[in-house]
């Protein structure tokens, strides 16, 4: 699924957004996920990496127990197991791929999983276990869940487990969340319309101002993109492997006449791409109430649209002409901002300590891109002094390991 800063048709970023010693892996599909996201009482080890995490300097586990789950018995073999590091080998004896969870039975609270265990495979869940009470909840392909007997290991400690988000959670933001996109939209219209009038008019100094107006606009519509669907190369489409790149007749949208408009092409010349991104946009507005948008992917998008500015826009590489990508970069941080006022109820009660971080971060990054914006001018990222480039690509950076926490905190389990 395409991500990006352009928010519709840039490929996943490759680079890797945890780097002040965060990580990454990736869950059946093929989504990144912050490893270190699941709880310190319990790490479970996706079975391609559970060698190589188990051989780094820590302590062996203390105990091995196999646990049998299936789709009417869940847990069998589950006994109440020492303090300390344990690893717990979950063997599939049923015939439907289950999830699994390690959870508190009282609360509902996941502690670790394992995603998609195959019937007659058997994958190992590392945990360290402090005191408290423990139970499996298995939820078959297809069927009920079903949830093994708890048992209770003495003793203190403290364990933090994440409670379960449903489709009905994430009802509400989805709702709010697309209600902005299509304000967002209604605007975007006009704008569009005011874009390809001033380019009839030949008034193309006027262009260039309306142009970067209504880029923004649609730029801040990020977490949307995976719902635009065909319309995204038509409206913001790039001429990267385009036989012809930029003079390829299917480049097209908003890069299509920002190359145009700061290429010094004609006003003339300039007609048709204008008035096939107007047409492109009010398109997509009379479209999206009945396109489909994923609530599972809100939380994603969190941290996936700054991802992609990391990449795409602090680097220059969506550049056409205008020199703008700070300007489209602070467009993203606004729909991630949009992002985190309908996500915050849900992240609230589960990591009360993320947000104070996450929103001094975004005040952060703020003040730095601010900086940067004299009147209706942007620096250019290659004309940044060093300092100030390296300043801003490090307030992202910092974001998204602050962000990265997110979509699996907001994950919807089917335990929930």
């Amino acid at each position: 699924e395409p991500a990006a800063a352009d928010p519709v048709t840039r490929e996943p970023a490759a680079a890797d957004p945890f780097g002040a010693g965060g990580r990454a892996s990736v869950v059946a599909d093929g989504r990144r996920r912050p490893g270190w996201v699941v709880p310190v009482a319990v790490v479970a080890v996706p079975v391609l990496l559970a060698a190589l995490v188990v051989a780094l300097a820590r302590p062996k586990p203390a105990g091995v127990q196999t646990v049998a789950v299936s789709e009417t018995d869940c847990g069998q073999g589950f006994a109440t197991p020492e303090r300390g590091r344990q690893t717990f080998r979950m063997h599939n004896t049923g015939g439907k791929t289950s999830e699994v969870y390690l959870i508190d039975p009282a609360t509902g609270a996941v502690y670790g999983e394992i995603e998609g265990l195959a019937p007659g495979t058997t994958r190992e869940l590392v945990a360290t276990v402090v005191g408290g009470t423990y139970a499996w909840r298995c939820v078959p392909t297809g069927g009920r869940a079903v949830t093994s007997q708890p048992v209770t290991v003495s003793g203190g400690g403290a364990a933090s487990a994440v409670v379960p988000v449903s489709e009905r959670d994430l009802a509400a933001p989805l709702k709010a969340y697309r209600a902005y996109v299509d304000r967002g939209l209604a605007v975007l219209v006009t704008q569009t319309r005011t874009l390809s009038d001033d380019i009839a008019g030949g008034r193309l100094g006027r262009a260039r101002t309306d142009w970067l107006t209504a880029h923004r606009t649609y730029s801040s519509l990020g977490a949307a993109y995976g719902t635009f669907a065909d319309f995204a190369q038509r409206i913001d489409g790039r001429p990267d492997g385009l036989p012809q790149g930029v003079r390829d007749k299917d480049f097209t949208g908003f890069h299509r006449v920002e190359y145009g408009l700061w290429h010094g092409q004609s006003a003339d010349r300039l007609k048709a791409p204008a008035r096939q991104l107007a047409d492109a946009v009010a398109a997509l507005r009379t479209a999206f109430p009945s396109q489909d948008f994923d609530p599972g992917d809100l939380p994603l998008r969190a941290h996936e649209i700054l991802e992609n500015t990391l990449q795409f826009e602090l680097t220059g590489d969506t550049d056409e002409g205008s020199g703008t990508n700070l300007a489209t970069a602070d467009a993203d941080l606004r729909g991630t901002r949009e992002l985190l006022t309908v996500l915050r109820p849900l992240l609230t009660g589960r990591a009360p300590k993320l947000l104070p971080t996450v929103d001094a971060d975004l005040a952060r990054l703020q003040q730095l891109l601010d900086a940067a914006h004299h009147g209706a001018r942007w620096t250019p990222v290659d004309r940044l002094d060093p300092t100030e480039r390296a300043r801003i690509d490090g307030a992202t950076g910092q974001l998204l390991e602050d962000l990265a926490p997110i979509p699996d905190l907001l994950e919807i389990r089917k335990s929930a």
